[in-house]
């Protein structure tokens, strides 16, 4: 079966003022492999996800018990919240489905439009696109991570829903979110906001969403992108610590209110979470891993450390997106370091899926709904277009999807 190719376009007077697009290949359909084995844990995934979604289009934390996992385990936020919601959305539109096409249609567009209302329904003023708080995700990963993973789902949304109705209510909630994130960037140039186990895997969320965003058209941050590439090549300078750096501290958000930022090398003393980061932010285009050579090597010679790979020695949901960030940087040079990563990480996860289909994190993050997701993005990793600044693209068709028809 030919595989159906299409052509993401930007909507807006402003982008097309400004000539950018950007193209992201997705298939339109899920059409996975069914005689593979890592075909048929994603579909094993994706099938339970889905079987758990909410009436309201949303996820929560677990979708059931998770004491088989961990005994005495309660979960610790009930009802669906926005940030699960857009985990399992990505894992949806990675596997091969869209707004339109794909097996999965329909989940992600009642997913998006759960999503949609709330950024819709929230204040201008704010990082906070929902009232809900004290879910478990927030509580590992910061209290605004609903944001931060909103924003880059409508950054890879934007362009691709079914008609310019459609696509210009992805891009108005997109900008809000966008408008939110920068206000909100802390003096040190991150998003590591007080109240998460490992702000770090925020403030890449953040970051990402941002150049996403500039790669579509949809807004210029250039200053806030400076400003995070600023902070992580003083980051990747740092040695290798278990211990939480430096002291939280009283700073001023957006000039309005006061939050406790940790300092630059906190991540719950977990340096798996902090360089996985910025070999993500130093590695986006072939001019940043050129200008970055030497941190980017540092980097990796200290996630060839076993010690340090583990993480917080188990895997919890935190390694998990960890782990993404890693795939996603070593995926855009390939050879033999990603070939490698690729085929390990591929092993370690197929080996820790759950009979039911799911994965749960051993530590922090251990909802089957994020980890779930975040799974099935790994196992779908070497299938991803490796998507190139706009700056750097020659005129032609759209890439392919990430699933081979």
């Amino acid at each position: 079966m030919k595989s159906k190719r299409m052509r993401v376009f930007v909507t807006g007077a402003a982008a097309l003022a400004i000539g950018v697009y950007a193209e992201i290949g997705y298939s339109g359909e899920n059409n996975l492999s069914k005689g593979d084995t890592v075909d048929a844990a994603v579909r094993k995934g994706l099938k339970w996800l889905v079987s758990v979604q909410g009436k309201d289009g949303g996820w929560g934390q677990d979708g059931g018990e998770t004491s088989y996992v961990r005994q005495g385990e309660r979960l610790e936020s009930k009802g669906n919240d926005v940030a699960n919601t857009a985990v399992v959305a990505e894992a949806l539109l990675h596997a091969g489905s869209s707004p339109t096409l794909g097996e999965y249609r329909e989940p992600l567009q009642r997913a998006v439009n759960f999503i949609l209302q709330h950024v819709e329904q929230s204040p201008a003023e704010g990082l906070a696109v929902t009232d809900l708080n004290g879910t478990q995700i927030q509580r590992k990963l910061g209290p605004y991570i609903d944001t931060f993973l909103t924003s880059k789902l409508l950054a890879e949304l934007d362009g691709t829903m079914s008609d310019a109705q459609a696509n210009a209510r992805v891009r108005r909630s997109l900008q809000k979110c966008v408008a939110k994130i920068e206000k909100s960037q802390l003096k040190d140039g991150s998003w590591n906001i007080a109240g998460g186990w490992a702000p770090i895997l925020g403030t890449s969320m953040a970051s990402q969403s941002l150049y996403m965003a500039q790669q579509k058209g949809a807004a210029q941050p250039m200053m806030a992108l400076k400003s995070v590439d600023n902070y992580t090549k003083v980051t990747a300078a740092e040695p290798v610590t278990g211990v939480v750096g430096g002291v939280a501290s009283r700073v001023t958000v957006g000039g309005n209110a006061s939050v406790a930022s940790v300092a630059p090398a906190a991540s719950a003393g977990v340096p798996l979470y902090k360089r996985a980061q910025e070999l993500e932010q130093l590695s986006r285009s072939e001019e940043d891993r050129k200008a970055n050579a030497p941190k980017i090597t540092a980097i990796k010679e200290q996630l060839a450390d076993a010690r340090v790979i583990s993480g917080f020695g188990s895997i919890g949901g935190e390694e998990f997106f960890s782990y993404l960030n890693i795939g996603d940087s070593l995926h855009r040079t390939g050879g033999p370091e990603w070939e490698k990563w690729n085929g390990d990480m591929k092993a370690k996860i197929l080996k820790m899926q759950n009979e039911d289909g799911t994965w749960a994190g051993h530590h922090c993050i251990t909802g089957r709904v994020a980890v779930t997701s975040a799974a099935v993005l790994m196992l779908l990793a070497d299938r991803e277009p490796v998507v190139q600044p706009t700056s750097l693209k020659k005129p032609g068709p759209a890439k392919p999807g990430p699933i081979k028809q």
